[in-house]
């Protein structure tokens, strides 16, 4: 079993079908923090990506371009510009590939995470989405099969919720609460975790 263009396909067919509510979460936690429109970001991206699954090439590294372009498209904000940021520099990684073994996801996730920090100039403790993302490589690591893959980034994605709940912002819009924020949890890293939970039905 690999990761193949049908393993995209059903990931974006997932958390469109269940993107609405989780819009509506992201919207109200956002707006504890920040201009309240990640929820609007995450519900028009996995739309519009819904829209294109279907035509998404057998190259890996083309169809997470295609991805890319389709968040970019419907999106201005920063979570949706690290969103494609993400999806670019893993397609850079599997360019010209039609499949991918499963314990290669930690690093593509690390390519992206990379990306992230160089294009949005976070950094690991900041209390955002790339701690996350922190958490999901190190958790995925020398995991072999989606399944345990799956337990894995479920539980590694509410560790760091966990971890960085009582913790202050640092960076970005919701730097300026960052007293406010101490006990609230991130929207970007809540968003990733909803996103994982999607996958719940596979």
């Amino acid at each position: 079993m690999s990761i193949t263009n049908n393993t995209l396909k059903l990931a974006i067919e997932q958390i469109a079908a269940q993107i609405d509510p989780i819009g509506e979460e992201m919207n109200h936690l956002d707006g504890q923090l920040g201009d309240g429109d990640l929820g609007v970001t995450l519900v028009n991206g996995f739309k519009n990506l819904a829209g294109i699954k279907d035509d998404l090439p057998d190259d890996l590294g083309r169809a997470l371009f295609a991805m890319a372009k389709s968040v970019t498209a419907v999106s201005g904000s920063s979570f949706g510009t690290l969103l494609a940021t993400a999806l670019m520099a893993s397609g850079k990684q599997v360019k010209d590939r039609s499949s991918v073994d499963w314990p290669e996801l930690p690093a593509l996730l690390q390519a992206a995470q990379d990306a992230m920090i160089a294009r949005g100039g976070a950094n690991l403790g900041d209390k955002t989405m790339l701690d996350t993302m922190d958490s999901l490589i190190k958790a995925l690591d020398g995991l072999q099969s989606p399944d345990e893959m799956l337990t894995a980034a479920q539980s590694a994605a509410k560790e760091a919720l966990d971890t960085f709940r009582d913790q202050p912002n640092k960076i970005g819009r919701a730097r300026v609460y960052a007293e406010k924020s101490i006990g609230l949890d991130d929207p970007g890293m809540m968003a990733i975790s909803r996103m994982i939970d999607c996958f719940n039905n596979t």
